[in-house]
């Protein structure tokens, strides 16, 4: 009887399985093309990079196995690749807390505005994420001689011009607020559209409680609402952080004075596609993309706790 009742179980799970299949046939369908395209454009790729870490690839000889080689090279006796990983950690950790909780301040502020001053505040933020090469206009704003807008109001001042793009003293700062005007991006947007959304009952139940002030509102009410846009947010944040490169490259140059702006991703291009050691550049790659993960892993962990 046990043995009949198991097989009859088997049964149903297999009829609904393929019932299943059946009534979510159109997803399935509609779902296989982004499966598609993930696999040959971004795990494919990935895997592949992994593999040749590996090995000493150059991409034009056959690739032969080297073990951990590249890593102990990259970790142990590269010194300016600690100098250009201390630069991304630093810009990092910098641009990306600060540009993420900014981005959520403004969509916060501007979210009881008007609709037109809303989305016109929006435009203001966001063209510049989407703009591609507006950041270059810092460059005259920074510029090391007295034609730079900055130096030529310290010239009036009586002070010498400051060589803010190549002076390691001030390159970074100038990268990083730059880097800061051009955060508010899709994560952005998310907020604005997570504010937009929000259940306005929740508000009314919580007056009803006692809470009295916007604060309360935001910690007890407006945060557990917005968990996807706050780890969609996150997830935007650490992925432009970590991936830096183009700002530095147009407003100090590569290789910067003393490397100081100089970035891994710009260090990783340098021996992928100049010096053709792809293998010791995967090996850079295969580093970044660990560190993004395991900050993904723990700001999703961290987001999850908070709602619940």
């Amino acid at each position: 009887m046990i043995k009949g009742r198991s097989k009859v179980e088997q049964n149903k799970k297999t009829i609904g399985h393929h019932t299943s299949l059946q009534k979510n046939g159109a997803f399935y369908a509609m779902l296989l093309p982004f499966v598609v395209i993930f696999t040959v454009f971004t795990l494919i790729p990935a895997l592949v990079g992994v593999l040749a870490s590996f090995t000493n690839f150059n991409g034009m000889t056959m690739p032969g196995f080297t073990g951990l080689d590249n890593y102990f090279r990259l970790f142990f006796k590269d010194q300016t690749f600690l100098v250009v990983f201390r630069n991304t950690l630093w810009q990092a950790m910098l641009v990306g807390p600060l540009g993420y909780i900014l981005s959520f301040a403004v969509a916060w502020l501007i979210n009881e505005l008007g609709k037109k001053t809303r989305l016109l505040i929006i435009f203001l933020f966001y063209s510049p994420s989407i703009s591609g090469t507006l950041f270059v206009i810092w460059k005259y704003v920074f510029a090391n001689d007295s034609n730079g807008v900055l130096n030529g109001i310290l010239a009036r001042m009586g002070v010498e011009p400051i060589n803010w793009l190549s002076d390691p003293a001030y390159s970074m700062i100038v990268v990083i607020i730059v880097s800061l005007w051009m955060s508010f991006g899709a994560g952005f947007l998310s907020f604005v559209a997570g504010f937009h959304g929000l259940d306005r009952a929740f508000y009314e139940a919580a007056a009803i409680d006692g809470l009295r002030n916007r604060w309360q509102e935001l910690y007890y009410v407006t945060l557990p609402q917005m968990g996807p846009q706050l780890l969609f947010g996150a997830v935007q944040s650490i992925a432009s952080s970590f991936a830096v490169g183009s700002i530095n490259l147009q407003l100090t140059g590569y290789p910067s004075t003393n490397n100081a702006t100089d970035t891994i991703l710009l260090y990783m291009n340098e021996y992928g596609k100049t010096r053709f050691e792809l293998g010791y550049a995967s090996a850079m790659s295969v580093f970044l993309m660990v560190i993004m993960l395991i900050l993904w892993k723990l700001i999703n962990s961290v987001l999850r706790t908070f709602n619940e």
